[in-house]
């Protein structure tokens, strides 16, 4: 029965939402049929689909995403697929995104820059928000793109994606925004995110050499009175505005995430005259 199955999980350590969420995936079912669940908890769950529950109880056990598992994550109301070859979209990103058009309100027809996209959260998310804008999404990695792209498609956004590294070949836009890697190299908390992939969390001894070269880089692929906004570690704010001011941007400020930690900063480059 389907709550022999959620008990059976409960004794492996998976959560219970995450218990439900993978339950209704191997049924075929929404993820918001959570109350479907326990209107049919006695309904019996055949062979085939205990064995792909046990299976996938055992993985998120071991630490594994639910995303990875569902291959699903929402991301500022868009369905976005999501597998190993990507970092799992977090909400506190959504953060970034809600600043980032703030800034682009006034501004028409704005071209963005999104560095290092991985599944296309950021650009998709600005995209779909702002269907006037030219929005260009840029990662390294060849994988990466192909999970974005194939979000892009099937959500009918229209987001060119292009491979290099950071900004390099890069033209000039209205906004430079990005999630680049950013954990310290030695950071404990690397050895809980084994599943995603390392080269889009960990940036050198102090997690800012990617941060560091995006900033150094920008000025010259904005126009005057355009935005670099880019997410980072939670104690990295001093660090990254510093960088920010040195470079020469102005109005630089952080925005705090869903817990009140400032979780990404930006600035605007010079007005010229």
């Amino acid at each position: 029965m389907l709550r022999d199955a959620l008990a059976r999980a409960a004794t492996l350590g998976v959560a219970r939402l995450d218990a439900q969420l993978l339950l209704l995936h191997v049924l075929g079912r929404p993820a918001g049929d959570r109350g479907w669940l326990i209107a049919h908890d006695d309904d019996v769950l055949g062979d085939s689909g205990w064995q792909s529950y046990a299976a996938l109880c055992g993985r998120r056990a071991d630490g594994e995403p639910l995303a990875y598992l569902t291959g699903e994550k929402e991301f500022f109301g868009l369905p976005l697929a999501v597998d190993a070859r990507v970092l799992v979209p977090r909400p506190d990103t959504e953060t970034l995104v809600e600043w980032a058009l703030a800034v682009l309100r006034d501004t028409p027809s704005p071209r963005v820059v999104d560095l290092g996209t991985g599944s296309g959260a950021i650009a998709l998310a600005i995209q779909s928000a702002r269907p006037d804008a030219q929005v260009e999404a840029v990662d390294r990695s060849a994988d990466a793109l192909a999970v974005a792209g194939g979000n892009a498609r099937r959500l009918g956004l229209p987001v060119a994606f292009r491979q290099a590294h950071w900004l390099e070949g890069a033209g000039v836009y209205d906004l430079v925004v990005g999630n680049p890697p950013y954990v310290a190299a030695a950071d404990p908390h690397l050895q809980s995110l084994h599943h995603e992939p390392l080269s889009a969390l960990a940036a050198g001894p102090e997690g800012l050499d990617d941060l560091r070269a995006i900033v150094a880089a920008a000025p010259a692929h904005l126009r005057p009175g355009g935005w670099l906004l880019l997410e980072h570690g939670h104690d990295q704010a001093p660090a990254v505005r510093a960088l920010l001011a040195a470079a020469g941007f102005t109005e630089v400020a952080s925005r705090d995430d869903l817990a009140g930690i400032a979780r990404c900063s930006g600035g605007r480059r010079l007005e010229l005259g």
